[in-house]
């Protein structure tokens, strides 16, 4: 039976993507597809509205939609600028100034604001024109961009995670969002290392000059009031002071009060803001709403026992286990958003790895790596295609350096997924586990 709800699950979900219904709407009716050969229409369809409005109506799940609109508040606040400034200042020296301080004003940027997407249209549309005049390849400055972005979605705060610590059973907000500091560097780290050696090879020179320490005094000064969000928000709810719910209420008003100060949010601005803020949250939380189905017909059938049962029937060792779903999730992220890959694969995997004792706070990091790897990887690949439409150049010049990127962000994974104290050290040293 669990097989059998498993493949129709896949196949009708697949189906329906393939003819562009909405994911939301294509994770309901794959599952009630799955359980009507055990449960009647009217029960079925009755149970998946309770399941769904039950999905919806978690207190913690409000944090989404907050920090989407202080993601958004930060977006237009101008704070993508003073960062690329602190950022050049800071390691400007490194060869192939722009190219590195791309990739750190993206991990800065894309953990303050909370998408990939914004940040490499932001700080890619910020570098843009320094590079073009200093002669850079249009097509690895796009590659660069577009491979960097994602390292903010891992560095809190993170609605992936958030989403995850709720399809996963209550996983500490606090403590994901500390086990996400280490994997969002080391991401950024190897797109780092790939863009220094790219400049080597084509040239790419620092800053000319000694190091200006009172140039970097000036714009670390500036860039304190945005970079002070992370450490207010994420600070007081690791230490207590508030829960995420809270502290994502507070990075509203902090947001706003700086976009104010900076005088690049106006009340026509803000009212767009909001309703943009709205129009997504609205989305994500009902699809986190509609998964809800997804789990109680995984449940009802048994699903993940089945699965376990299978994947250990193949093999009992952790390591080839783990490899195995890397594969599975990243063909997946090729084609699927985060949001809805976390909310269909938990359910799956995170029973198989409790199994041989993986912490779910370290699971959580290797899926939210997996899929981030999505956002970059063709078909699909949405922050991908933003820095090629940002860099102005084509899929086809710009793949043979994403290789390059691919691979040293997966030596990244592979630390996440082999080495537990990549995520787990610094919850650890909290006391959060």
């Amino acid at each position: 039976m669990a097989i059998q709800s498993l493949i129709i699950i896949l196949v009708v979900l697949l189906v329906l993507l393939a003819i562009g219904v909405p994911i939301s709407y294509a994770i309901g009716i794959s599952s009630l597809a799955a359980i009507l050969q055990i449960v009647p229409l009217d029960v079925s369809v009755l149970t998946g509205a309770q399941r769904t409005f039950v999905g919806m109506s978690k207190f913690s799940l409000t944090a989404i939609p907050f920090f989407i609109l202080a993601g958004n508040l930060m977006n237009q606040g101008g704070i993508a600028k003073r960062l690329v400034d602190f950022v050049l200042a800071l390691l400007g020296k490194l060869p192939g100034a722009l190219l590195v301080t791309n990739v750190g004003a993206n991990a800065l940027f894309g953990a303050i604001s909370g998408s990939a997407s914004a940040a490499a249209a932001a700080v890619g549309s910020m570098v843009r024109e320094g590079e073009e005049e200093q002669g850079y390849d249009k097509a690895m400055c796009a590659a660069t961009n577009g491979a960097s972005a994602p390292s903010g979605l891992l560095i809190p705060p993170s609605n992936a995670l958030i989403t995850y610590s709720l399809v996963s059973g209550g996983t500490s907000v606090a403590a994901l969002f500390l086990a996400g500091y280490i994997p969002g560097i080391i991401w950024a780290v190897c797109c780092l290392v790939v863009a220094v050696i790219i400049a080597k090879k084509k040239g790419y020179k620092g800053t000319p000059g000694k190091y200006d320490w009172g140039n970097l005094l000036k714009v670390t000064l500036q860039a304190i009031p945005a970079l002070s969000l992370i450490i207010v928000v994420i600070g007081g709810i690791i230490a207590g002071v508030f829960t995420a719910t809270e502290g994502s209420a507070i990075a509203v008003v902090y947001a706003l009060l700086l976009g104010i100060l900076y005088r690049n949010i106006t009340w026509k601005s803000f009212w767009a803001i909001v309703v943009d803020s709205a129009k997504m949250s609205g989305m994500i939380v009902f699809l986190i709403g509609v998964s809800n189905i997804m789990g109680w017909v995984m449940a009802f059938t048994q699903i993940p026992q089945a699965i376990s049962e299978a994947l250990l029937g193949v093999t009992n060792s952790p390591v080839v286990i783990l490899l195995i779903m890397n594969v599975i999730l990243l063909i997946a992220g090729t084609f699927m958003d985060v949001t809805p890959a976390i909310l269909i694969f938990t359910p799956l995997f995170l029973p198989i790895v409790k199994t041989f004792g993986m912490d779910p706070i370290q699971f959580g990091l290797i899926l939210v790596y997996n899929l981030c790897i999505g956002n970059i990887t063709p078909p699909v690949g949405n922050t991908l295609f933003v820095a090629i439409k940002v860099g102005d150049t084509t899929l086809a010049k710009v793949m043979p350096y994403m290789l390059m990127y691919y691979v040293a962000i997966l030596v990244g994974l592979l630390l996440v997924t082999y080495v537990p104290m990549v995520s787990l050290a610094l919850p650890m040293a909290a006391g959060l586990v």
